[in-house]
């Protein structure tokens, strides 16, 4: 069955792309960790997650690409990602090593129904709603994924958050490098960029944020999450009235 004319429902991956991407995932880690100490931790989350629903609900109601409902999507899920990571390892006393390979496995679970299902996860067929439940399931595992990673590099193996933002930074080039020079398939490198740029924005976002005391600059979470989202508003409308992350549908299977 062929729908060459159905809208494409995620944006095209530019430049712009991956620097709000990666926005987003500094901001909902450092907005994650100052909303749960200004509110009640559990009205935090509920917070959290009706946010996150709403943002749901706003995304999938458009049925195309909308860059301004799109990003709200992405920044809900960073906020409410960071929180169930963290919920699992604060609440539960889960540790990141172990939570880490769990979400790891959701993660791959999600990725094989997802390719069982649909013979594809490229993102450039996204334009139904079954494809698109299968893309934000993949989203919102790869940010508590990552969350989880990102604190396991930096707290439990003690690297600290710059050594571990360097770390995460030099992995997404090898994987742009080999994209460039060694022909890694398209897919595998955006969704490995996709994994590691979450760890990679939380360690930023917590070196710049975090007390000295405790291996940052100090900023404090609040204004890292303020001037992050400012960022990604002042990108997002200029996306919004230029369109120019808008894919172009092409023919494919459905």
């Amino acid at each position: 069955m062929r729908h060459p004319e159905a809208p494409l429902r995620v944006p095209s991956i530019t430049a712009f792309f991956w620097i709000i991407k990666a926005l987003s995932t500094a901001m909902g880690e450092a907005a994650s960790d100052y909303l749960v100490r200004v509110f009640p931790p559990v009205l935090a989350v509920l917070l959290g997650f009706v946010v996150f629903v709403i943002a749901m609900v706003l995304q999938f109601t458009r049925h195309r690409y909308v860059a301004w409902a799109y990003w709200l999507a992405v920044c809900a899920v960073g906020v409410f990602g960071t929180m169930v990571a963290d919920v699992l390892h604060v609440g539960f006393a889960v540790p990141y090593a172990v939570s880490a390979p769990l979400f790891a496995v959701i993660l791959a679970a999600v990725f094989i129904v997802w390719f069982r299902v649909e013979s594809t996860v490229s993102i450039h067929t996204i334009a139904s709603t079954r494809r698109e439940v299968f893309y934000w399931l993949a989203v919102v595992s790869t940010f508590a994924l990552g969350t989880a990673v990102g604190d396991l590099t930096a707290v439990t193996l003690g690297l600290g958050y710059p050594v571990s933002a360097a770390v995460f930074g030099l992995l997404i080039l090898f994987i742009a490098l080999a994209y460039r020079f060694v022909r890694l398939g398209s897919v595998i490198a955006f969704w490995a960029a996709y994994v590691l740029t979450r760890p990679f924005g939380a360690s930023v976002a917590d070196w710049l944020g975090k007390p000295p005391s405790l291996g940052g600059v100090g900023v404090g979470d609040g204004t890292v999450a303020l001037i992050f989202l400012l960022a990604i508003i002042a990108l997002v409308s200029y996306l919004q009235v230029s369109k120019r992350d808008i894919q172009v549908p092409s023919d494919f299977a459905s």
